[in-house]
């Protein structure tokens, strides 16, 4: 699973873009890579929100209404073997105080790697195969219609890729479709390509055997990625490795000079990383890493799943982050 980090510039309804620009700083920062496209990219995001109450509130009650609830369906073209459904966890009820315990205790931390920004509310991150991805907008559109309201679809039907150096880079305007047409923005992600500790954690087959891993399915693990035994790589090893390319992508990003909205370290990137991790050296030492529901639970679908998608969990850190950038809290 690359590690990665989107930006997004938002642009006014009737002007036009920072594509232009950003290819154009591209070109000015980079004069000695060839700026050729080598590909094309697309994504669409639909983003549902919790509708309020159907009985009035009372106009006695003291208690505080709850946060808005969403559920996001991302589809991207470079990982095709599934759909993204990222969705608020529900909320949990408040304890009931005890006076033997310290009321100004701080919150416990958010799960993820280092955060770089105020804490977004919980989410919960699933894939499904794209057989399926349909069938459930339709179903949360349709059948629990009272429950969740469709506010918006995003697309990016035309990106553009080009290769930077060790990076890659997908850039393309988003356009919401639903419920008018209009041009949001402009999106950007950018994939380190460089030696990794993450490309080196083999994929789960569900059989309890091992694969190499790769991104987007064109990932050259052999030339990028490096070769360490199980026992020589930590969950500390995966942090680590996060907040250096993110300072890395931070650093591309910086000799762009353009102002955009940032998501590289947001709350649950890399959890699916550490469970490959974990499976890997539960494989090591003879247990069973076919399913691992311990933690995070994320192993949970490789066994079922293993023959038509090798890695269900590809692109999860990406999406998190397209969805972060791309909510537009409606």
């Amino acid at each position: 699973m690359p590690i990665t980090g989107v930006y997004f510039i938002p642009s006014n309804p009737n002007a036009s873009t920072a594509l232009q620009l950003v290819t154009e700083r591209l070109r000015a920062a980079f004069p000695n890579e060839e700026l050729t496209p080598i590909g094309r990219w697309g994504l669409e995001q639909k983003l549902l929100r919790d509708t309020p109450g159907l009985l009035p509130a009372s106009s006695n009650s003291n208690k505080k209404p709850p946060n808005p609830r969403y559920m996001q369906f991302l589809s991207l073209t470079h990982y095709p073997t599934h759909g993204f459904i990222y969705t608020s966890e529900a909320e949990k009820p408040a304890p009931a105080p005890n006076q033997n315990q310290n009321s100004a205790a701080a919150p416990a931390p958010i799960d993820g790697i280092a955060p770089d920004h105020s804490p977004s509310p919980s989410m919960v991150m699933t894939t499904v195969p794209p057989a399926s991805y349909g069938t459930l907008f339709q179903h949360f559109t349709y059948a629990c219609q009272p429950f969740w309201a469709h506010r918006l679809t995003l697309a990016v039907p035309n990106g553009i890729v080009y290769e930077v150096g060790d990076f890659r880079v997908r850039l393309g305007d988003v356009r919401q479709t639903f419920p008018t047409a209009r041009v949001r923005g402009t999106v950007i992600e950018v994939e380190w390509r460089g030696p990794s500790v993450v490309e080196a954690i083999p994929v789960g087959r569900g059989n309890g055997s091992f694969g190499a891993a790769g991104g987007d399915g064109d990932v050259d693990v052999e030339a990028t990625s490096i070769d360490l035994a199980r026992s020589a790589i930590e969950e500390s090893d995966i942090d680590a490795e996060y907040a250096a390319t993110a300072s890395l992508i931070r650093e591309f990003w910086g000799r762009l000079g353009v102002e955009a909205r940032e998501a590289i370290l947001i709350p649950n990137v890399g959890m699916e990383v550490k469970d490959r991790l974990r499976r890997w050296k539960k494989a090591e030492s003879g247990a069973d890493a076919r399913v691992d529901t311990n933690g995070d639970g994320v192993g949970s679908v490789v066994g079922e799943r293993a023959e038509e998608d090798p890695d269900p969990w590809s692109g999860a850190d990406v999406a998190r982050q397209f969805m972060e950038v791309l909510r537009f809290n409606r």
